[in-house]
C-alpha cells in the first residue's frame, strides 16, 4: 500500500514539476511586496534585439533560446511576456496576412523550417510557466531602416499609396481610413486564431520628428480633414480612431483580452499645458507624435497604459518622481503599468542616474508606495539578463514571492467557483501530496479556471490570503489538480489551502482547509 502511495506521488510530482510556479528561497526579500502587481518583460524582435539571437536559426535553436529566456525572466519574478509579433508589417506567427519576418528566418516571407507557429509555441511556453503573453505590435511601420530583404507582394509595394516615406522608412499614413481598417484587421486575426492575454502597442504613432525633414502628409489632409482646421489636430484625430477602432474589434471579438499601450513617457510638459506633468522634456506624445496618450485611458479605450518613464529620479528636466507622479494621477480607473529602462543602467554611465547600481530598485520602491500604480514592464529581456550592476538580482529580490497579475473589474469581475475536497498526505521523503477537485459547478460567467494557487500556513497561524509569502505554488489547471510540496521541515505541522483563478485573475473563495503533521 505505502508503495503504491509512492508510486502515485512519482506521477503526481513528473506532471506538476513542469506547470507551476513556486517561490525561490535564495532571493527572499524582507518584505513579501504586494500580492497584486503586473510585473513584464518586453522582448524585441526587430533587428534581433532580444529574440530571435540573430536571422535564421534552426528552429530547435530559437525555440531553445526562447524557453531559456522565459525560465530566465520567471527566475527574477515575471509574470508577463510581452513578444514584439509584429515588427515592421511581417509577422512572428503563421495564421497572418502579412509576411514571415526576416528577422526570424533571414529572408522575408520564408517560413521557419522545420515549420512551426512561433506565437502559438511562445504563447504556449509562457502558459506552462504562469506568464501571460501579450503579442506586441508595432503601429506604423511599413518597413525598418534594417529592413534588408521586402517581398515583391509586401504591403508597401502592393499599396504604395498607403505609405509615407520618412527617416528613410516605409510609415503607414495614419489618415487614410483604408490603412486604419487594415490595422485593426491584423489585430482581429490575431484574436481570431491565438489565445493571447493581451494586445500591445509601443509608442510609435506619428514618427519620431527628425531634422531638417517634414512628414508629407498635406495632400492626404486636404482630402479627408473634414472640419480640421489645423494638420496636428487632425493627426491625432487619425491616432484616436486606429485606437479606437482596435479597442472596439476587441471587445466585440475577444472582450477578455486585455489592450495596453506603451506611449512616450511625457504626454504634455506643465510648459504647454497647465493640466501637463511638473517636466521639460523636449518631446511629448501629443505635441510631437501626435498621440493624446491621456485621452485613451480617460475613455477607457484601454485596458492600461505603461508609459515609457525611461528616467531617472537625477534626470533633471524629467524627473522620474514628477512623471511618475502625473501619471498616478491620471489613471481614469484603468491600470497604470511603468516603463523602466533597464538598458540604461550601465557602470559608468554618463548618463544621469543611470551609474546607481539602485536606480530601478527605487523606482520600483517608489512605484509600490502609489496604490494607482500597479506593476512594472522592463525594457528589455536581453539588457535585464546581463544583470549590470546586479540589477536583476535587485527584481529578483524585491519579486522574491509570487504575485497573481492585478484584477480588471471593467472586463469581469466574477470569480470562479472554489475548489473542492482539499486532501494531502506525506509519503516518504517525496514530499507531501496535496490534490483536490474542480469546483462542482462553473461560475456564473461559465469562464473556465485557469490556474490554482497553493497556500501554506504553519499550525496556528492567521490564514491570511492577502500574504504573498504564504503562497507555495501557483499550478496551471492541466490535467488531475495537484502538487507535491518538496520544501518543508519533516517536524513541522502545515496548514493547507487551495483557491481558483480564471482567465483574468479574479481569485476565488478557499477551499477546505488541511493540516498535515
Amino acid at each position: 500500500m505505502i508503495l503504491k502511495k509512492i508510486a502515485c506521488l512519482l506521477v503526481i510530482y513528473a506532471f506538476l514539476s513542469g506547470c507551476s510556479t513556486k517561490i525561490t528561497q535564495q532571493y527572499i526579500s524582507r518584505s513579501p511586496g504586494p500580492k497584486r502587481e503586473f510585473r513584464a518583460v518586453w522582448v524585441a524582435t526587430i533587428d534581433n534585439i532580444d529574440w530571435p539571437s540573430r536571422k535564421g536559426l534552426s528552429t530547435n535553436a530559437q525555440q531553445q533560446e526562447f524557453r531559456t529566456m522565459l525560465d530566465k525572466q520567471q527566475s527574477y519574478g515575471m509574470n508577463a511576456v510581452l513578444v514584439q509579433v509584429r515588427a515592421a508589417s511581417d509577422a512572428f506567427y503563421a495564421q497572418s496576412k502579412e509576411p514571415w519576418s526576416e528577422w526570424l528566418t533571414g529572408t522575408q516571407g520564408k517560413a521557419p523550417a522545420p515549420f512551426y507557429d512561433p506565437m502559438a509555441f511562445m504563447i504556449e511556453e509562457a502558459h506552462q510557466r504562469n506568464m501571460e503573453f501579450h503579442a506586441w505590435l508595432n503601429m506604423n511601420r511599413g518597413t525598418h531602416k534594417a529592413s534588408k530583404s521586402i517581398i515583391k507582394d509586401h504591403i508597401t509595394i502592393t499599396k504604395p499609396e498607403w505609405f509615407l516615406t520618412y527617416d528613410k522608412q516605409k510609415l503607414f499614413n495614419l489618415g487614410i481610413p483604408e490603412v486604419r481598417a487594415y490595422i485593426t484587421n491584423v489585430v482581429l486575426d490575431i484574436l481570431r486564431n491565438y489565445e493571447v492575454d493581451g494586445i500591445h502597442f509601443d509608442d510609435y504613432f506619428y514618427p519620431y520628428p527628425v531634422a531638417n525633414e517634414k512628414l508629407k502628409d498635406e495632400t492626404t489632409f486636404k482630402k479627408y480633414r473634414g472640419s480640421f482646421k489645423n494638420i496636428e489636430d487632425w493627426r491625432r484625430n487619425n491616432v484616436d480612431l486606429t485606437v479606437k477602432s482596435i479597442s472596439d474589434g476587441i471587445r466585440a471579438i475577444k472582450p477578455k483580452v486585455k489592450f495596453g499601450i506603451s506611449p512616450f513617457g511625457v504626454w504634455r510638459n506643465v510648459s504647454a499645458d497647465a493640466s501637463g506633468s511638473a517636466t521639460a522634456g523636449g518631446l511629448s506624445s501629443y505635441d510631437n507624435l501626435y498621440a493624446d496618450t491621456k485621452k485613451w485611458i480617460q475613455n477607457g479605450w484601454i485596458d492600461y497604459i505603461a508609459p515609457q518613464v525611461y528616467f531617472s529620479f537625477e534626470f533633471g528636466k524629467v524627473p522620474y518622481q514628477n512623471l511618475t507622479d502625473w501619471w498616478a494621477k491620471n489613471t481614469f480607473g484603468r491600470h497604470l503599468y511603468i516603463g523602466h529602462a533597464v538598458y540604461r543602467v550601465k557602470a559608468g554611465s554618463n548618463e544621469t542616474g543611470w551609474e546607481k547600481a539602485d536606480q530601478i530598485a527605487r523606482q520600483i520602491r517608489y512605484n509600490r508606495a502609489k496604490p494607482q500604480i500597479s506593476g512594472s514592464i522592463y525594457f528589455s529581456a536581453k539588457p535585464l539578463s546581463k544583470n549590470e550592476l546586479a540589477v536583476a538580482d535587485s527584481v529578483r529580490n524585491l519579486y522574491a514571492y509570487p504575485a497573481l497579475p492585478p484584477t480588471m473589474p471593467w472586463k469581469d469581475n466574477i470569480p470562479p467557483n472554489a475548489p473542492e475536497k482539499l486532501k494531502a498526505q506525506k509519503a516518504s521523503d517525496l514530499g507531501i501530496s496535496i490534490t483536490w477537485e474542480l469546483p462542482s459547478a462553473k461560475a456564473k460567467d461559465s469562464d473556465e479556471i485557469k490556474a490554482f494557487v497553493v497556500y501554506r500556513f504553519n499550525k496556528n497561524e492567521k490564514i491570511n490570503l492577502d500574504n504573498p509569502a504564504k503562497i507555495l505554488a501557483i499550478v496551471r489547471n492541466e490535467g488531475k489538480p495537484g502538487y507535491v510540496d518538496q520544501n518543508y521541515e519533516s517536524r513541522k505541522s502545515y496548514v493547507y489551502a487551495v483557491t481558483a483563478l480564471d482567465r483574468l485573475n479574479n481569485e476565488s473563495a478557499i477551499s477546505n482547509v488541511i493540516s498535515v503533521k
